[in-house]
């Protein structure tokens, strides 16, 4: 009677991931609400302004669940200059002056704990608490303890369904997304916020014990729930991790289009040629060539240093591309590290045939001495 593994496998938390052009939205819907936007009753509106600011501004920045959201308490905002408290008006403080710490009280997966958050957040919780009347202690639901809640009036606390029933669709009517049509597609039911993954995904992203501290989880097995890579981040991270570029080099490739004209690359003149830095090479099929990396100058090669080679350069009908060649190990390491890989290479391949038939042996020049000091082809820098 247990579960199958395949059940069970897909069981566990699964947040949602907001797509950034859609979370941008969200972001800007929230930082000019105005009390236009909020939902009206026969009576005006249910909640005064500075709390479904305060309450939106908190769902967006602090990274905190809806019933975490609603659990909050007065005082939670604390401001800070070089480790100092900051007494006065958070209003007058720049962002770039004071740091703003939130106090989140005992949650689901860990203790209480402080963090950083926006200062605008910071100073729209001071802008609620302000104007925010007295209101009678409450018993905090999960530690049983008197508390005031921040987010209470008339007698009243916001509930946890709030945020999902009445904030999201707010935003998604003034940003024009489409609203949620169900409690699944909602961004705010799903087991956790969507601003931890922004987090994790952003320019300069939070590590991932970081990201671990900034939620207050007690095991890196719960972060790892909610730091969700995007797939913009991974393409960016695919792309400096340069794996094409680490297995592929460009060289300079010289085409003769007289040739091409002419119809004499039709009856067998060569007409495109691989600059290899100390000569050229007309082999056609130059990719597949074993010798490519380490010409053992056949029949195939023209030196630069002859006249052939300077009536070639000479050309004017000539066609200077780039041309992408993979490299095996062997032949990236010999291009990378020098002349000991270089030197292998080369008596490796002294038995193996040239295009022109015969073997690097057979031409009578020790593999040593086919090369100049150096390799030079054009080739993209890559890291190591």
């Amino acid at each position: 009677m247990a579960i199958p593994r395949s059940i069970s496998g897909l069981l566990g938390p699964d947040p949602r991931v907001i797509a950034d052009e859609v979370w941008a939205k969200l972001l800007w819907a929230g930082l000019n609400l105005e009390p236009a936007d909020l939902p009206q009753t026969r009576s005006g509106h249910f909640y005064p302004f500075d709390l479904v600011r305060a309450v939106t501004l908190t769902w967006l920045f602090s990274g905190q669940r809806s019933n975490e959201i609603a659990r909050l308490r007065v005082g939670c905002i604390r401001w800070q200059h070089d480790g100092a408290p900051i007494a006065g008006d958070s209003q007058q403080v720049l962002a770039r002056d004071a740091v703003c710490l939130l106090d989140v009280p005992t949650h689901k997966t860990g203790t209480a704990f402080t963090k950083p958050v926006d200062p605008i957040l910071g100073q729209a919780v001071d802008a609620w608490q302000a104007a925010r009347p007295d209101q009678p202690k409450f018993t905090d639901r999960r530690t049983g303890e008197l508390v005031d809640p921040l987010f209470a009036v008339r007698a009243r606390r916001v509930s946890t369904g709030y945020i999902s029933n009445t904030i999201v669709p707010m935003l998604c009517r003034k940003a024009g997304v489409p609203p949620p049509t169900s409690a699944a597609t909602s961004p705010a039911t799903a087991p956790g916020p969507p601003s931890p993954a922004k987090v994790y995904n952003a320019k300069e992203p939070m590590t991932l014990f970081e990201l671990q501290a900034w939620l207050g989880h007690r095991s890196p097995q719960s972060t790892q729930y909610y730091a969700k890579i995007t797939p913009n981040t991974l393409s960016k991270a695919y792309s400096e991790a340069g794996y094409f570029e680490r297995n592929v080099r460009t060289i300079e490739v010289l085409v003769d289009r007289d040739a091409v004209a002419s119809g004499a690359a039709a009856a067998g003149e060569p007409w495109q040629h691989y600059d290899l830095g100390h000569g050229y090479c007309s082999y056609t099929f130059f990719e597949p060539c074993q010798h490519r990396m380490a010409c053992a100058r056949c029949d195939f090669y023209t030196p630069k240093a002859s006249s052939k080679g300077q009536l070639l350069e000479a050309k004017e009908n000539l066609q200077r591309m780039l041309a992408a060649i993979p490299l095996t190990d062997d032949e990236r390491a010999a291009v990378d590290d020098g002349h000991a890989t270089l030197d292998q290479l080369l008596t490796r391949l002294s038995d193996v045939p040239t295009p022109a038939g015969p073997t690097p042996r057979q031409i009578g020049i020790p593999a040593q001495a086919t090369l100049p000091p150096a390799i030079e082809i054009n080739q993209k820098p890559t890291e190591q």
